[in-house]
């Protein structure tokens, strides 16, 4: 989800079909009064796609998605490790061939059980090419993929389901990939292969308007541009129940005005705090001030379709930009240290043992003007003279990073005008350019993981035709190594060979390293137990209202 990947700041939904009307009108004030129970009033931005699991890849509509269902498996909200949830068991022999058992009960919130057919037809309608699901490479593992949802343009399915899903009963599937994946288990707590309740296929236009899943929260309603309300749902079977009686998403398109309105009391949780109240944000709210490390990599991806950026010299133009960035100073002064210069395309939340290796990008992650005014002319110069970089101006509080950043280019290439930012009004519009290949020069992106390996980071942002490679980057030699990676049953040596498909990254530049980001929130005195997960969204469910 994460992930989107996936960030309201640093890349990684619902809008188009959840209309005003269709879930029953607009965001009510919501009490938050009510001995441990009441509601949890909390910003947010409005997604930019239908809530379906597998058409979501960034954070707003994943946080909807992670209140709303359960999957095989569930990260834990302090150390991100995958543990079981829906899944009784997962077992292979070889890396290749899996066999999921279902623990029993579960259902979805209609009432319809949540079983092996659950997970089967949710998965082939997911990456079933007709169905444009943007996820649709996470299921690219499973056999027979290639035929349902084949790469050639214009190229029709010679099939509508994956061979590779097999029934043994209500209660457990197999599962054969097209090549051995060790840590293929640990992806299955990311939303694209939650399931779907069997009223998403009979009447798919009634799901949209008013999604419907398994998990502790139930959808109320949603208006478009002002917020969504979630309510606890009582029958929800899982070992983590909400401690709330329900969360109101509050829309905001300025993360100012959300910070003033907790301050005033008419909200409850911010998690996002402008930078231009970080240097205040601990005196205006004390232990009520959340900042720790995360699973988020801020970047400045390049649209590669583009003939600007398409030369091959053009990567010696971009590893020159990396270089005259001065991300140490940005990171001090923009940010108050709450990011960390990045020196790969990772993040240290992810450790050694999970493929984080400090210092991996080199040079051309490190600050030297000299070097990057002699790397740009060397590739031919800026395209057009100069460059512009792109970001929504709703959330985020890009403006003042991305000027730091175009400030420092220009200072090291001398030249004033070389760049400037260029501000997109939402997210959602600001994403609808980046997906249509609309942009022709550089654009804030980023990741926050989805889950914690170096897998993810990397493949889904850089991998031909991935899920969530805006950049539309192609290199058979990073393609290479992945599959290679894939394929490792021993963790260490996959993680090793990953490491390896990154360094080509460090050669061709498709994306700027900028910074490691903390998560960071706030929260009201009406608040307890509040706590962010190192996906850095808010553990909703475990808030607890006074």
């Amino acid at each position: 989800m994460r992930g989107a990947t996936r960030v309201m700041w640093a890349v990684g939904v619902t809008a188009v079909a959840l209309s005003a009307t269709a879930c029953g009108g607009g965001t009510s004030g919501g009490s938050s009064s009510g001995g441990g129970g009441g509601i949890v009033r909390a910003s947010w931005g409005d997604p930019q796609n239908p809530l379906e699991p597998a058409n979501t890849n960034e954070v707003q509509g994943g946080k909807v998605l992670d209140m709303i269902f359960r999957g095989l498996k569930k990260y834990d909200p302090k150390t991100a490790k995958a543990e079981n949830m829906i899944a009784q068991s997962i077992t292979t022999s070889d890396s290749q061939n899996y066999d999921i058992k279902l623990k029993s009960g579960w259902t979805f919130s209609n009432g319809q059980p949540v079983n092996a057919d659950s997970f089967i037809n949710a998965w082939n309608y997911d990456a079933l090419l007709k169905n444009a699901q943007l996820n649709a490479s996470f299921f690219s593992y499973i056999d027979g993929y290639a035929k349902v949802h084949p790469d050639a343009a214009g190229a029709t399915p010679s099939a509508t389901t994956l061979s590779g899903l097999q029934k043994v009963s209500d209660l457990e599937f197999k599962v054969r990939l097209n090549q051995k994946f060790s840590l293929w288990p640990d992806t299955l707590g990311y939303s694209a292969f939650y399931p779907l309740p069997q009223s998403f296929f009979t009447d798919h236009a009634g799901w949209l308007k008013k999604p419907i899943g398994n998990g502790p929260y139930e959808i109320s309603s949603y208006t478009k541009g002002t917020g969504m309300n979630l309510r606890k749902w009582s029958g929800y079977k899982g070992p983590d129940p909400a401690q709330n009686n329900g969360v109101d998403l509050r829309v905001y398109t300025d993360n100012n005005t959300a910070y003033t309105d907790l301050q005033a009391g008419n909200l409850d949780l911010v998690d996002d705090i402008p930078a231009n109240q970080l240097k205040n944000v601990k005196s205006d709210l004390g232990s009520r001030y959340i900042n720790e490390p995360a699973g988020i990599i801020q970047t400045i991806s390049f649209p590669l379709y583009s003939s600007r950026w398409s030369s091959a010299k053009s990567a010696m133009v971009r590893q020159g930009l990396s270089m005259a960035i001065n991300r140490q100073q940005i990171t001090q002064q923009i940010f108050q240290n709450t990011r960390t210069p990045a020196t790969d395309w990772t993040s240290p939340v992810l450790g050694d043992a999970g493929g984080y290796k400090s210092g991996l990008c080199g040079a051309e992650c490190t600050y030297n003007p000299t070097k990057a005014k002699q790397l740009v002319q060397q590739g031919g110069g800026l395209p057009g003279g100069k460059i512009t970089i792109s970001y929504n101006a709703d959330t985020g509080s890009h403006k003042e990073w991305i000027d730091a950043v175009c400030n420092s280019i220009n200072n090291s290439l001398g030249n004033n005008n070389a760049c400037v930012g260029a501000p997109i009004g939402t997210f959602a519009d600001f994403r609808n350019k980046v997906t249509n290949k609309q942009l022709n020069n550089p654009f804030r992106a980023g990741w926050q993981m989805d889950y914690p390996l170096i897998q993810d980071f990397l493949q889904p942002q850089y991998y031909t035709n991935a899920s969530s490679n805006d950049a539309h980057y192609s290199s058979p030699q990073f393609d290479k190594l992945a599959n290679q990676a894939n394929a490792e049953s021993d963790s260490a040596k996959a993680v090793s060979t990953w490491q390896d498909a990154e360094r080509q990254l460090v050669k061709d530049m498709p994306a700027i390293p900028l910074w490691y980001q903390n998560g960071s929130a706030g929260y009201s005195t009406n608040l307890s137990n509040v706590l962010l997960n190192p996906f850095s969204v808010p553990v909703y469910n475990e808030i607890k209202v006074k």
